[in-house]
């Protein structure tokens, strides 16, 4: 039995699916049939446009960001998939914010569906700072299917870690 624990805080019904595909090892081929497509967004230059394109898309009126990058020492387990940090400063007698997001490394090769969920949920952080339900009906308009797109993300970071363990990289 492997230790899911990226899906810890889902259902144990759905749990044991999973644990069955990964013992049948099916699950790898049901990402690749549901997500074929890997993305291309390899820099951080390349990110922060595809980062600013979804924001104007969506959410005009937000802040500016300014910065957008990869971020090899986000931990996927331990801290998160992603950050986005709210930095304030006064300048001249006026208060500034400034808005970064960064993802984690591990995104650098992944299906596109997943990287533009991990920056659909950073983006709606600058509207709700909260893990509420309007920060997830946020998350739902930019990127329908928001939350089915994230449980199979976490299935991917399991496949991932799989194919890890089995070539002794970790």
């Amino acid at each position: 039995m492997t230790a899911l624990k990226y899906l810890a805080g889902y259902a144990p019904e759905l749990q044991q699916r999973v644990q069955t595909m990964i013992d049948q090892n099916t699950l790898n081929a049901f990402l690749q049939q549901k997500h074929p497509k890997m993305h291309e967004i390899r820099s951080d230059a390349a990110l922060r446009e595809y980062v600013v394109g979804l924001k104007n898309q969506h959410m005009k009126k937000s802040g500016p960001l300014s910065k957008v990058a990869y971020d090899n020492k986000i931990h996927v387990i331990h801290n998160a998939l992603g950050t986005h940090h709210y930095v304030s400063r006064v300048q001249g007698g006026k208060l500034k914010a400034k808005n970064e997001i960064r993802i984690s490394t591990v995104f650098k090769t992944c299906p596109i569906d997943f990287l533009k969920m991990i920056v659909v949920h950073e983006l709606a952080h600058l509207k709700e700072r909260d893990h509420n339900k309007a920060f997830y009906n946020l998350c739902e308009n930019m990127l329908p299917g928001y939350h089915q797109t994230e449980f199979e993300m976490r299935l991917y970071l399991t496949q991932r870690e799989l194919d890890q363990q089995k070539t002794g990289n970790e």
